[in-house]
């Protein structure tokens, strides 16, 4: 059978798949296992071009972790977070915090803890029929949602941001919170980069193909209702195909014989984008692991100090910060020239933080990808693809399905085991 693409959905299906005896073979577009978590190198170390971390409620990432030998090269740090209302950093991790919490007036500081006590002890019921809007202004007031939940929603869903599900919000509220550690986010030896290649190693050690450059053409059915896979190298039949790549570009690969034999299925479900510009630099900015930065000032909305939470030995004497900014592929800025956007987000950070200067930097690159997080409408439960497309032949594991799960490597692997429930089923 064939799985196609090689983000963790992909690698999590076909070493699960390999170990149950099937013949498995992984397609991958680029040259790099791991999707969003791929990586680039600098001076002789990896770097995930996307910032990643693991939280203590990441139960499936970690089982898998602990089948692959590697959960003890998991550590954990405390991590703390900020938020930048104009050029003051407020901190915002204890109950104090929020008391002192300038932007909002006391009352509303009160209602805004409120919220959070609320969503932790709330049923999820009904919370995918209201938006966040409505669900956050009615916890914590018009006010306190204007000034503090409304920018949080716009930097990840810019103007789509109104019809986002209130079970969205719980979900990753949920995930985060939800701890008795409390705030604490792991980080693996060796970086993301080699649990995907662990995986891809142990793939071909039970006997499956792991192919690296080799993009999908089309997906059809043949003249028997198996499987047709045509790749830029050529075509190939199957038994059973597992679709992991984003929603979006699935439809442009679907053959009339396919298209025929599907479910109805929305295939308008569209994707939010990210850039994130990366630097490394000779000084740390803050104690924080993030830096909220939601309000127009600045062209980012996060700043994410990752050496903070990575140790030394995987970075080296410098630190390391992401830069980042959700946004629609088709929003110009998503085209803006790399060195024009690296220097305006450069000058911004330099107003955040007026001590940083320009003999700081040692670094700094940008990365893009156009499809990280599906833009969640109301009602998505009844819009949320299935697992299986063709009985007993075309399945899906993808980011399209993880709702109300956070879109996370472990909401990836967490579907993935939801997929592998009705491909085995069918073996």
């Amino acid at each position: 059978m064939a799985v196609i693409g090689g983000g963790i959905a992909g690698l999590a299906c076909a070493l699960r798949l390999a170990e149950a005896g099937r013949q498995v073979t992984l397609i991958e577009a680029t040259e790099q296992l791991g999707g969003l978590g791929g990586t680039c190198d600098y001076d002789g170390r990896t770097f995930e071009k996307f910032y990643h971390c693991m939280l203590p409620t990441d139960g499936p990432l970690l089982e898998l972790l602990a089948d692959l030998g590697l959960r003890d090269e998991v550590y954990w740090k405390p991590t703390t977070f900020g938020y930048a209302s104009g050029a003051t950093i407020f901190p915002l991790n204890k109950a104090l915090d929020l008391l002192k919490f300038a932007p909002l007036g006391f009352a509303d500081r009160i209602r805004v803890g409120l919220t959070g006590l609320q969503g932790r002890r709330i049923s999820s019921e009904g919370l995918d029929d209201i938006t966040a809007v409505e669900w956050l202004t009615k916890l914590s007031g018009r006010k306190a949602f204007e000034v503090f939940w409304k920018p949080m929603l716009q930097a990840k869903f810019g103007d789509r941001y109104e019809a986002v599900p209130a079970l969205w919000f719980w979900s990753r509220f949920n995930r985060e919170k939800g701890d008795k550690k409390g705030e604490v986010k792991g980080y693996i030896r060796g970086g993301y980069r080699r649990i995907a290649e662990i995986i891809g190693k142990r793939i071909t050690s039970l006997g499956g193909a792991v192919r690296l450059r080799e993009r999908m053409v089309m997906l059809d059915l043949d003249r028997s209702d198996r499987p047709l896979v045509v790749t830029s190298r050529g075509e190939a039949v199957y038994d059973q195909v597992v679709i992991t790549t984003p929603w979006q570009g699935i439809d442009r690969t679907l053959g009339a014989n396919l298209r025929r034999a599907l479910p109805p299925l929305d295939m308008n479900i569209d994707y939010q984008g990210v850039t994130n510009c990366l630097l490394f630099l000779r000084r740390p900015l803050s104690p924080h692991y993030w830096v909220a930065t939601p309000e127009s000032t600045y062209p980012f909305d996060g700043v994410i100090e990752t050496s903070n939470l990575t140790e030394e030995t995987e970075r080296g004497a410098r630190h390391v910060v992401y830069l980042t900014k959700y946004m629609h592929r088709e929003d110009p800025r998503f085209r803006e020239d790399e060195d024009l956007l690296s220097i305006e987000w450069w000058v911004a950070l330099k107003k955040l933080f007026p001590d940083l200067r320009d003999q700081d930097l040692e670094r700094r690159q940008v990365f893009r990808a156009p499809f990280v997080e599906p833009l969640y409408t109301t009602g998505y439960n009844a819009r949320r693809p299935p697992e299986e497309l063709v009985a007993g032949r075309v399945f899906l594991s993808n980011t399209a399905q993880v709702y109300p799960t956070v879109t996370s490597w472990n909401g990836s692997v967490t579907q993935a085991i939801k997929t592998l429930e009705r491909v085995l089923v069918d073996c």
